[in-house]
């Protein structure tokens, strides 16, 4: 490069905690921001920059086109020079939608699609042959070839086995003047008042024209009666010879020759599922159906109908119809509506659910007479599902919400696909079969199938195979070879589709654009970590600046120049400390520098955990890779599952452990992948999931309310003597409902001024400036503080504020015990980051009175977090593991992984190589291991 080298220069940045700062990045080059959680990282790569450069390419819109994109805002920063076009690549996009694939996000599977579209071949359903297609130039040849010198007749197929007596359609022939057509094999004449038995199914030819093969008037008119014939019989038709029964038929399109079966020429849309072309008519493309299950209709069979025993009934509004058919169908066996569920018989309650169409005679005993009863009800499960099918009324999203699982789609199997889409096969394989290969074993297909086509294809398929390998390769580079390309989306972690994206971006070569990425390492071991660093070098390396903020070590000690934000969190933070090259860095005075350097360490324990001898035991868990694993978990000590990203550990706990023990205590709805049993489940008395996702989706959710601390705090000054002599009640402090709130921006302290095609603007509301309150609840004041205060106080300033109340002040320390300190009580959920929302629900967990018998579980909880936030969490989670919790950590962190009591090692590789258990026990034993390439990292660090 040149000696003069490019900046991207940031003036003047505000945004959120930054303190005014100036800062130069060096252009092309692959640039890290990292800082404890909180310092002000994201706000000046994402908020900042990344927000600056959209809101640039959006000013290129004419002032029309902006007023329906909303403005963006203008980041709070004086300028910035020197951006490229931005490109964020986050974690928080995953797409929820259940049509989205890893094939249809990076596009692989368009390209597959078109693939089968121009090179399969067609076999048909029922015999398995292979189906063959003519042009009109080779159906010609072939009659002439065939039948030389034969007088023969050519038919045109109108209708294919179908019932009706078809007068229309002889009249319209009559007209048009044909006069013979042969019908379910009879040769007839035409006439107008032909009519054909209408509830009988037929086959109707038209003759079209009569030839002698080899005679010249013939052989003058053929080519046009031919296509005449083909345009009749939408592509196909058939030949037969005077004086025989048989018809031969040829189809332009793919047909069966024996059974005149055939299919349309296929079109990539033909392999898609999410069009009515190629989509299994059943489940509509998805591959799943959502189907009543009648185990959750009863929840205490000690109950009667009346009493509400059975719970579809409470959801339907509308129940009289249903109730008093159910009511006769009890009656006939003697029964009534108060009958508890229990001593109903298997008889009656199959009428029920499945319907019943019948008469029945009962004796009335006393009357001495019988009475008739006549039951048709079609059943409460179609009903339901029928309701659920129109999906008008909330009560069906109830219904659906409350009594359906997801199953398996009966017609396709999963494969998303109609029948006729899945009869297209290259090598053998149909679309669905390649979609479910593991990207590697796709790689491994892809290069023997070259050599499987004929010439034609090969060129044909040159082009489309050459696309589909280049961007195979690059989703192999950042370590997703074990995803296939029919995985759905939604089922993804956010460092996975985090790499998709990257992959995506990486395929589309393009140059001199700046790649924003928040925490790209995520959810990668530290073997594909290496991966990972050299797809983002390749990416600066073909000319664009890559701006990474993370907190890994390796990417740290990589990168060309690194920030360092701080010095501590909040609004104790957003100053740079010290910019350089990473080699510099190790005597740098930061924090971050103190732990690259081993100043600062994470203390290995002396001891490990004994626990507290009890277990429990998974056995037999086969979903998705697993391989019949059998899984035990000590309690009493902190557990951590690691192995390589797609090893399976996800499946074992998220998918087949967490829903089995939610499914006992909360008899939550979601199915468990298949396991043979579980034991143990006595053995702790509630389970907690603790994930990164935000707490509160709204600005009116804060870390206050979502501890509940907040209701403590509105009752404590409700006691104080100034509510009392005005009667105020808890609810006058509540900024959500009428009464203390301030009215005119309803309790939210901001007001959105609309502007049409400039951003929204957010001014304080004039009337409270932001309080939130009125003026008479702000009156009431505690040590000279109102709620309005409160809120307003860092959680530092509170744990002080607070000491002589211990119900509020054992929150409030709990969340500065987890490294919370500089969050305010009021701020809104909405800014906080991954890793802080996550450490306030620990803290509320903390908080609560302990059993001590209490199972955590915790999918990476290092997201986002510095060494000194690691620290800081850990700590928490081993005065939670004191006290007789088990925790079951996944985590690829070796700081955390060298606290475990027991380590669980899932591999030995992603995908179908994976889902074995490859080791387990303490750290030291894991090391051991020659098995495991976790203990070969881990020996590093011990």
């Amino acid at each position: 490069m040149s000696e003069s080298k490019e900046y991207i220069e940031v003036y003047g940045a505000r945004e959120h905690n930054l303190k005014n700062i100036d800062v130069k990045i060096p252009r092309n080059e692959l640039v890290v921001i990292t800082g404890l959680s909180g310092s002000g990282k994201s706000s000046l790569a994402f908020d900042t920059i990344f927000a600056e450069g959209q809101r640039r390419y959006i000013e290129t819109f004419s002032a029309y086109a902006r007023q329906f994109l909303g403005g963006l805002e203008r980041p709070d920063v004086d300028k910035i020079e020197g951006l490229s076009p931005v490109i964020a690549i986050e974690q928080k996009t995953t797409n929820k939608n259940p049509r989205s694939t890893v094939g249809t996000v990076t596009e692989l599977y368009d390209y597959l699609r078109l693939l089968f579209a121009r090179v399969s071949d067609a076999y048909s359903q029922t015999t398995g042959k292979k189906l063959v297609s003519y042009t009109e130039d080779q159906i010609l040849d072939a009659i002439k070839e065939n039948y030389k010198g034969e007088k023969i007749m050519l038919m045109a197929p109108v209708v294919r086995s179908r019932k009706g007596h078809y007068h229309e359609l002889f009249v319209q022939m009559a007209k048009k003047g044909y006069g013979q057509a042969r019908i379910d094999g009879e040769l007839q004449d035409i006439e107008y008042d032909l009519k054909l038995d209408r509830y009988k199914t037929h086959d109707i030819d038209i003759v079209v024209d009569r030839w002698i093969i080899g005679e010249s008037a013939s052989e003058s008119r053929m080519e046009k009666s031919l296509r005449t014939a083909m345009e009749m019989g939408e592509g196909l038709i058939g030949i037969q010879k005077l004086g025989t029964a048989d018809i031969e038929y040829f189809s332009k399109n793919l047909m069966d020759a024996e059974t005149g079966h055939s299919l349309a020429l296929p079109e990539p849309n033909t392999f898609s599922f999410n069009s009515p072309k190629g989509s299994c008519p059943s489940c509509k493309g998805l591959g799943t159906i959502k189907k009543i299950n009648t185990d959750y209709f009863v929840e205490n069979p000690k109950l009667s109908i009346n009493q509400g025993g059975l719970l579809p009934l409470e959801d339907i509004k509308s129940n009289k119809y249903i109730l008093s058919q159910i009511k006769n169908i009890l009656e006939i066996f003697g029964m009534s509506l108060s009958t508890p569920f229990k001593d109903i018989p298997a008889e009656a309650l199959d009428y029920m659910y499945n319907g019943c169409h019948k008469e029945f005679n009962k004796d009335l005993k006393y009357a001495g007479i019988t009475k008739k009863i006549k039951v048709s009800f079609d059943g409460l499960i179609p009903f339901m599902e029928e309701l659920i099918e129109e999906r008008e009324s909330y009560e069906a999203i109830l219904l659906e919400r409350h009594f359906t699982t997801e199953e398996t789609c009966p017609e396709c199997k999963g494969a998303r696909l109609q029948a006729s889409s899945l009869s297209f096969k290259i090598d053998g394989k149909n679309i669905a079969e390649i979609n479910g290969l593991s990207l590697s074993d796709l790689k491994d297909w892809l290069r023997d199938v070259k050599d499987k086509f004929s010439e034609k294809n090969g060129i044909i398929a040159h082009e489309i195979l050459k696309e589909i390998e280049t961007r195979l390769q690059f989703l192999l580079d950042v370590g997703l070879d074990y995803l296939s390309l029919s995985r759905s989306s939604k089922t993804l972690s956010g460092g996975e589709s985090q790499r998709i994206r990257l992959a995506t971006q990486i395929g589309s070569q393009l140059v001199n654009v700046l790649y924003i990425l928040d925490e790209p390492s995520i959810g990668l071991h530290q073997r594909d970590n290496e991966r990972l660093i050299n797809s983002l070098k390749n990416l600066r390396d073909i000319g664009n600046s890559v701006l990474v903020v993370e907190h890994d070590k390796d990417m740290i000690m990589e990168a060309d120049e690194v920030l360092d934000i701080g010095p501590r969190a909040g609004k104790f933070g957003g100053e740079i400390l010290w910019q350089g090259k990473p080699k510099d860095l190790l005597k740098a005075d930061t924090i971050t520098a103190d732990y690259i350097n081993g100043k600062r360490k994470i203390a290995i324990p002396e001891v490990r955990r004994e626990g507290n001898g009890k277990s429990i035991v998974l056995k037999g868990a086969t979903g998705n890779n697993l391989k019949n694993v059998t899984l035990d978990i000590p309690l009493g000590k902190l557990v951590v599952v690691t192995g390589i990203s797609g090893s399976g550990k996800s499946s074992l706990i998220n998918g087949t452990l967490y829903p089995i023990l939610n499914k006992h205590f909360y008899r939550a709805v979601q199915e468990p992948l298949p396991f043979k049993k579980i034991e143990g489940l006595d053995n702790i008395d509630k389970i907690v999931d603790v994930d990164q996702t935000p707490i509160g989706r709204t600005p009116r959710s804060n870390p206050a309310t979502y501890t509940g601390m907040f209701t403590d705090i509105r009752n404590l000054f409700s006691e104080l003597p100034e509510s009392k002599i005005r009667g105020y009640k808890p609810g006058r402090f509540s900024f959500n409902v009428k009464g203390g709130r301030c009215e005119t921006c309803q309790g939210g302290g901001l007001k959105v001024i609309e502007m049409n095609f400039l951003p929204d603007v957010y001014v304080h509301c004039e009337t409270c400036n932001g309080k939130r309150f009125n003026r008479e609840t702000l009156e009431v004041r505690y040590k000279g503080k109102s709620i309005s205060d409160v809120l307003e106080m860092t959680i530092d300033e509170a744990v002080d504020f607070f000491q002589p109340i211990p119900k509020i002040f054992a929150r409030v320390k709990t969340l500065q015990d987890v490294g919370l300190g500089y969050i305010t009580m009021g701020q809104q959920s909405t800014t906080l980051s991954g890793g802080e929302a996550q450490r306030i629900k620990l803290a509320t967990e903390l908080a609560k009175r302990q059993t001590g018998n209490t199972l955590y579980i915790l999918d990476e909880p290092t997201t986002g977090l510095h060494f000194e936030d690691v620290k800081i969490l850990m700590d928490a989670i081993n005065k939670l593991v004191e006290l007789g919790n088990s925790f079951i950590i996944i985590e690829h962190n070796m700081d955390v992984i060298k606290l475990a009591d027991h380590i669980i090692d899932v591999g030995p590789e992603g995908g179908k190589h994976g889902g074995e258990i490859i080791a387990k026990g303490t750290p030291e034993e894991i090391i051991k291991s020659k098995k495991s390439l976790t203990g070969k990292y881990l020996k590093k660090e011990m």
